[in-house]
């Protein structure tokens, strides 16, 4: 029973994981409860999670439950992956990477120089990820300290909690997007003082790739996560053979692109790395060895045309690397963690591989939560953790309806169908810390 005043409460089918599923069928790695309630607490955590008959009289006067009937309830979805400056870069045709950097990217990023510029796209970025039921992420700014400033600003607001960064680049970007070694180590230690740590808010050492940064940049990189501990680190590794070549061309004294990073001190259990498609064994093996985190960005890969992530060799068991999975917006083509998911079930497929619905749900919340080193705060429906929730609809679409007449009770087949037909209108509500931050207009 809870031990604190309760300020919502919110009744629905409850679903958390326990634990990673070990395969299709796993049920014991969940918990669901079919007619749940979920109580929270004026601090915006969960206090209480239990089945509706034995909670319902810890609802206090003055507290409405919201009833969400027969909806999925699960923790807020996690986007381990995306770029706030790209939000008019989704969607732009026909280029790879290096290509599609200097034709949309760079252009369009250099807008956020303006703050008002940039905390107008802050306010849609946010608003479309809780439209989508993402409510942490892991955020690549731009090369400008006010485009952070203003993308925790909002999220500060509203009460998320995002690990974002400004990106450093010291060449090979036009000059309105290059800092120098020293400007982009000395606005990454503001904005971490400024941010890291206040309320929900954490910071991440943001070297976009090697190709943009010389030696002197991600040694300061280096230098700033020796400095302050806790922080994270997210930059881009293996996407595209083309980059490969030219980090190897610019980096000759390096034994691979894995090497460029690990000299300067870039890897460890707070490190991200966006893609990780093309690597070696003895890459792998450091990956792993580091406890580096490989993220998984699978409609990104898919329209940029970068190639196949490969989670079997990623998890062999003698050096398994951690994964997490990412939007990738604007290379990827959906905020939404279901249609990404769907796109990693088919890269799989590709490879004669599978993602069974359990551990593409996990991988969204729980495992991904695990990936960032915050599984006590996020990721699960268990007292202590902030309030962040999706609430999913099994029957949002006609196709969805129609589909689902044939399930008859089958959880896995149920989050199967989620999973591939899915969207932001499988997104029936999103709350923050409890509180009810989007609700779908119903569509007759």
């Amino acid at each position: 029973m809870p031990n604190q005043p309760i300020a919502a409460a919110i009744r629905g089918r409850l679903l958390s994981f326990l634990r990673a599923p070990a395969g299709p069928g796993d049920l014991d790695s969940v918990r669901c409860i079919d007619d749940g309630l979920l109580l929270v607490g004026a601090d915006g955590r969960i206090a209480a999670v239990g089945p509706w008959a034995e909670l319902r009289g810890c609802v206090p006067d003055g507290v409405t439950v919201d009833d969400h009937g027969g909806k999925l309830v699960l923790p807020g979805f996690i986007d381990t992956h995306i770029h706030f400056p790209q939000t008019q870069v989704i969607a732009s045709y026909g280029a790879q990477l290096l290509d599609w950097l200097d034709k949309y990217t760079f252009i369009e990023e250099q807008k956020f120089a303006d703050p008002a510029h940039a905390a107008a796209n802050a306010g849609f970025f946010l608003d479309e990820l809780l439209r989508n039921g993402t409510t942490t992420a892991v955020v690549y700014g731009s090369v400008h300290p006010q485009s952070v400033d203003a993308l925790f600003a909002e999220a500060e607001a509203r009460g998320a909690g995002l690990i974002a960064g400004k990106v450093m680049m010291d060449r090979h970007a036009p000059p309105a997007l290059t800092d120098t070694a020293e400007t982009g180590y000395r606005d990454s230690k503001d904005l971490i003082a400024r941010w890291h740590g206040r309320g929900r808010q954490r910071y991440a050492v943001t070297p976009r790739f090697a190709i943009t940064s010389t030696e002197a940049q991600l040694e300061a990189a280096g230098a700033l996560l020796r400095e302050h501990p806790g922080v994270h680190m997210q930059t881009h590794l293996s996407e595209n053979l083309d980059e490969i070549a030219e980090v190897r061309r610019l980096f000759p004294g390096a034994r691979d692109y894995t090497d460029v990073y690990d000299r300067f001190g870039l890897l460890g259990p707070t490190s991200l790395f966006g893609h990780c498609i093309h690597l070696s064994e003895a890459e792998l093996a450091r990956l792993s060895e580091s406890g580096s985190v490989a993220v998984f960005c699978p409609t990104s890969n898919l329209f940029i045309g970068s190639g196949l992530f490969d989670l079997a060799t990623l998890s062999k068991p003698q050096r398994p690397v951690r994964t997490a999975i990412a939007t990738d917006v604007g290379g990827g083509t959906s905020y939404s963690m279901l249609r990404t998911a769907a796109e990693a079930y088919k890269v799989l497929q590709l490879q004669g591989q599978n993602l069974p619905a359990l551990a593409a749900f996990h991988w969204m919340t729980r495992g991904n939560a695990e990936a960032l080193g915050m599984a006590d705060e996020i990721g699960s429906l268990e007292p202590g953790r902030w309030a962040d929730l999706v609430v999913l609809d099994p029957h949002a679409t006609p196709a969805m309806r129609h589909r689902m007449m044939t399930v008859a009770g089958d959880l896995e087949e149920e989050l199967f169908i989620q999973v591939t037909l899915g969207d932001d209108r499988s997104v029936a509500a999103t709350y923050l810390r409890g509180r009810n931050s989007h609700l779908r207009q119903q569509v007759a």
